[in-house]
């Protein structure tokens, strides 16, 4: 089969693989019909490469139909139109049974000291092969396939693998009052999904922050306020002028480890990435620096006893945080890998009703065969023509 593979620091291509087979009676085979390209795949494009291996197989947004299945699965069956979650979780498990599948005990990566298994991630979420492929193995197909009626397009539920379900988490976690406020840093994918979702959850105002010109229009659109940061010399005075001199009651950190304004960090993370790749892997887990920039600017926006929700990436070990001002302010922080299975009951009926009302069904602004998968990584890293979701289609 085709598959978007690894090769190194923005090196991904499109080649010859074998076709998945069914290795565990819990395992199904899905052939894919569509699959998105993340944010965070773009970390392992760019700064994550020390705990790739070359050929690795990206990938955990993907919906298909199912082919085949173990003896052990029985909820889905061959010719079931399934969305894959991006973490693999077994369902009955201490963890799963509580809702947090992100930490599944069944397929938690204890050896590297990490939570549940990722789709198309790093040797860190157990390198399992992911969904940017024309077929892909689902362990745990016992529990994990969200089985989605036929009749509307792929658009309809592709984003129940990622987006969707991280930006609803987001929200659950920013704990916005009713009628209350929420700034949203970073409007990328998740950032734009996260304001939807807010003002479809009775956020009263919802404001968007970023740089980039077609992001904020995008915002704006949907009815969020929107600020370019370029604008601002100081944009927590900015958003506390918009609400009533406090600041927002929540802020949404939806930009993570890759924040533009964060010169110093982007500098440490580029120097990891040309060191040879077991010493950096070795510094990243140990001594590992984010681009703190949002962090910063969501801790200085949000009110007094208000919480902050981290739905963007972090992988540094050594990070330095305000502890003073946290603790004065009496901020309260939430955050971590979405358990998407958690909420797939409060989102199925939104993503069903009539009107589609969170616009998931205009959401990608490119749709690309999945021979353009190294095209489609560069605008998407670049910020060109206007690509701010982007959808991959195997051929028939």
């Amino acid at each position: 089969m085709k598959a978007v593979t690894w090769h190194g620091k923005r090196d991904v291509r499109v080649d010859t693989v074998p076709d998945p087979r069914l290795e565990e009676p819990t395992d199904a085979i899905v052939r894919i019909t569509s699959t998105g390209i993340c944010g965070s795949d773009l970390h392992l494009y760019e700064v994550l490469g020390a705990f790739m291996t070359e050929g690795d197989i990206l990938g955990h947004e993907p919906m298909g139909v199912v082919e085949e299945v173990g003896a052990a699965v029985t909820g889905i069956k061959p010719g079931d139109r399934v969305v894959v979650p991006f973490n693999i979780s077994c369902g009955h498990c201490w963890m799963c049974e509580r809702g947090l599948q992100s930490q599944c005990e069944t397929t938690q990566v204890t050896s590297q000291g990490k939570g549940a298994s990722l789709l198309g991630y790093t040797k860190l979420y157990g390198r399992v092969p992911g969904g940017q492929a024309e077929y892909l193995r689902v362990p745990q197909a016992q529990y994990g396939p969200i089985k989605v009626p036929d009749g509307p397009p792929d658009e309809r539920f592709v984003y129940l693998s990622d987006v969707v379900p991280t930006a609803w988490q987001a929200v659950e976690y920013a704990d916005v009052p009713g009628g209350g406020s929420v700034v949203v840093f970073g409007l990328g994918p998740i950032g734009q999904m996260a304001c939807r979702v807010a003002r479809h959850r009775g956020a009263g105002e919802v404001i968007g922050v970023d740089l980039v010109p077609e992001r904020l229009a995008r915002a704006r659109s949907h009815g969020a306020t929107v600020l370019d940061v370029r604008d601002h010399k100081d944009i927590a005075e900015s958003i506390r002028q918009l609400t009533g001199g406090r600041g927002a009651d929540a802020v949404i950190d939806a930009v993570g480890m890759e924040a533009h304004g964060a010169p110093i960090g982007r500098l440490a993370q580029s120097l990891v990435a040309l060191l040879p790749q077991q010493v950096g892997a070795k510094i990243t887990e140990k001594a590992g620096i984010d681009r703190l920039s949002v962090l910063y600017a969501a801790i200085d926006s949000v009110r007094r006893g208000g919480t902050i929700s981290l739905s963007g990436v972090y992988g540094g070990m050594v990070d330095p945080l305000p502890m003073m001002e946290l603790f004065d302010k009496q901020i309260q922080l939430r955050m971590g890998q979405a358990n998407v299975r958690h909420w797939i009951d409060d989102i199925m009926p939104v993503l069903t009703a009539d009107g589609d009302p969170l616009g998931v069904e205009g959401f990608a602004t490119h749709k690309l065969p999945l021979a353009d998968a190294p095209r489609a990584y560069d605008i998407f890293q670049k910020k060109l023509e206007g690509a701010q979701k982007i959808l991959l289609q195997p051929a028939a």
